[in-house]
């Protein structure tokens, strides 16, 4: 990979994940963002993270916290509509998000969260996915499966 590849790499990368995410320590999800998420930090990244529970509250806190990555949080519908998890989660990192997306979908529903992921991939150079093994036809992997079809990298942690 050359330097300019890894710049347009670097542009913008897109975060999907699992909801369920008790099956994991928050230690291992910060490891495992720290290994996966850490390295496309660099100066002028931009990330673009759901605003649901689970990896993509979990992600947004971690890259909060730990990288100056510009950081855009897209949902469906409104933030309010959200999942406290994710609604606090938003709150908590309010100073360090760029811009929140609303996409403000009327019902909230498969068709919402599959338009909110396409947004975020179109808008990426790549995608990082943390899928639960178990949820092989999840938005998670629909995600990762349009990111492939639209030509670009994508990064599978599975967990």
């Amino acid at each position: 990979m050359t330097s300019c590849d890894t710049e347009s790499i670097m542009r913008g990368v897109a975060v999907t994940g699992t909801r369920n995410t008790g099956h994991r320590s928050l230690a291992e999800y910060a490891d495992l963002f720290r290994d996966y998420l850490g390295p496309f930090a660099s100066p002028g990244a931009h990330f673009y993270i759901g605003g649901a529970k689970g990896v993509d509250s979990m992600s947004l806190i971690w890259l909060a916290g730990n990288t100056s990555a510009a950081i855009t949080v897209v949902v469906p519908g409104r933030v309010d509509q959200q999942p406290a998890e994710a609604r606090q989660a938003i709150a908590r990192a309010r100073d360090r998000i760029r811009e929140i997306v609303e996409l403000r979908a009327s019902e909230l529903k498969a068709p919402a969260y599959h338009a909110r992921n396409r947004w975020m991939v179109d808008r990426a150079s790549m995608t990082i996915g943390y899928p639960h093994h178990a949820e092989e036809s999840s938005g998670t992997w629909q995600t990762l499966d349009y990111t492939r079809d639209q030509g670009k990298p994508r990064l599978i942690v599975p967990v």
